[in-house]
């Protein structure tokens, strides 16, 4: 970090002057002259021009708070002794310019974030980070290879692999995106329909058909004993066309992720029925992927990928940088979203539609863990509502996909904490998951159509 010693023609905290970094010669510039900006400092430019794009704003906060104070900020968000330890690794890297495909949800912090935040950029990587319109096209894209990695949902690097919507193509999770993070949101009409078992003949949304909200609405359902395929519709509509299907009537409310739960409220058409983690508490739900073929043929570039995005999982994991978060990730090319609604979400206070404002500091996390035991649950799913057909070998496909030896190697690589094992048990709505016994599993549920 820069000291307050340091020479003013690089101080990133002069509100004299702008902060354009072209030059780094460090020597000879008048006060008139743009910032100079060497290459260590670099980084933290690009945390300031990401946390304030217009300059104008930028120093009147500094005249405002003062250098010292500004500076301590930044300390407290920049992971500096993880970037250094990223930038020990020389491998040569196979290919260096990118892209990486997001939706333009919060589940995509980690990756969306690492672009303005210049963890990329710290890895030698340039990188474009896509906005898309709908999970179909995600797909699409990484099949013909128009996206060298994406913004995935979990479970749909597994269905590519197994050819299950799709025709086969080895895919692998380097990271979980996101935990928790996702709620049921209704129309404001349905207040007085807080009991499932009231659900009957309702239109719900879902993201993608391969998606950890497609599977948690059909759990939940069916434990309060509605058929999910005959009892409600279950439709699939992209993220951002949610809140305006709810405020059309064309449905009745969706399992869906932030912001756009948030947002309803927001516009004063919907509520928050429940937070997802109130059914499984710490699920994942996005991940960060790319194909088989990609990582065997840029093996350098891959390891490099998955450093920058776990470097700002760890750093969107720590509460008190979630404010500073949801302004970098606000603006238009990212998520175009009010950044009071996205740090409602991620901070966890949060108004819910019914009158109330709720603290939840964990509605949403970044635990970039991919547990196999996640994978084989969701395979489970796939299995009992018959999205996939005949006997499935759950360990098999799971360790084949979820990257979770290399993930722990990148982590310790930065100096974070690896957990021990690969297949945790899990508690959804009170009833323990044991990823040894996934065909008993499957059969122990009343409603499916296991095939």
């Amino acid at each position: 970090m820069s000291s307050p010693s340091d020479s003013t023609a690089c101080d990133l905290y002069d509100a004299d002057r702008p902060l354009n970094m072209r030059c780094a010669c460090g020597r000879n510039h008048g006060r008139g002259a743009e910032i100079e900006v060497s290459p260590d400092d670099k980084l933290e430019a690009s945390l300031m021009k990401a946390l304030f794009p217009v300059d104008s704003v930028r120093r009147g906060f500094l005249r405002a708070v003062g250098a010292n104070t500004a500076r301590a900020a930044i300390a407290s968000v920049l992971p500096l002794g993880a970037l250094q330890a990223m930038a020990q690794d020389k491998a040569p890297l196979e290919k260096t310019n990118l892209k990486i495909g997001f939706i333009p949800i919060t589940c995509a912090t980690p990756l969306i974030m690492a672009h303005p935040l210049g963890f990329y950029q710290k890895q030698g990587l340039n990188v474009e980070v896509v906005k898309t319109a709908g999970w179909a096209l995600i797909r699409d894209k990484m099949l013909n290879k128009e996206y060298d990695a994406t913004h995935f949902l979990s479970p749909m690097p597994l269905a590519i692999s197994m050819g299950a919507g799709s025709n086969q193509v080895p895919m692998n999770v380097a990271t979980i995106q996101n935990t928790n993070g996702q709620a049921i949101t209704l129309a404001n009409k349905h207040k007085d329909k807080r009991d499932p078992k009231m659900w009957k003949g309702m239109k719900f949304a879902v993201p993608f058909e391969y998606s950890m909200h497609n599977f948690l609405l059909r759990y939940y359902v069916a434990e309060a004993g509605l058929n999910p395929d005959t009892d409600i519709q279950i439709r699939v509509v992209p993220p951002p066309e949610m809140v305006a299907n709810l405020r059309a009537g064309n449905i009745d409310g969706y399992l869906g992720p932030d912001p756009f739960n948030q947002r309803a409220v927001f516009e004063e058409i919907g509520f928050l029925h429940l937070l997802t983690r109130d059914l499984w508490n710490g699920h994942p739900c996005c991940a960060f992927g790319t194909s088989t073929e990609f990582i065997e043929k840029n093996p350098n570039t891959f390891a490099a990928l998955v450093r920058s995005v776990l470097t700002a999982s760890a750093m969107a994991r720590d509460p008190k940088n979630r404010e500073l978060i949801a302004k970098v990730i606000a603006p238009a090319q990212y998520l175009n979203q009010p950044e009071t609604v996205i740090s409602q979400v991620l901070t966890g206070k949060f108004a819910d539609g019914l009158g109330n404002i709720r603290t939840v500091p964990d509605r949403a996390d970044f635990d970039p863990i991919p547990w196999q035991s996640m994978a084989v649950w969701m395979l489970t799913q796939m299995k009992r509502w018959g999205y996939v057909k005949g006997d499935v070998n759950y360990r098999q496909i799971a360790e084949k996909v979820f990257l979770l030896t290399d993930a722990k190697k990148r982590m310790k690589e930065l100096g974070q904490a690896a957990p021990e094992g690969a297949y945790p048990k899990f508690t959804i709505m009170g009833k323990v998951f044991d990823p040894a016994k996934p065909d008993d599993y499957v059969k122990s549920f009343a409603i499916g159509k296991m095939a």
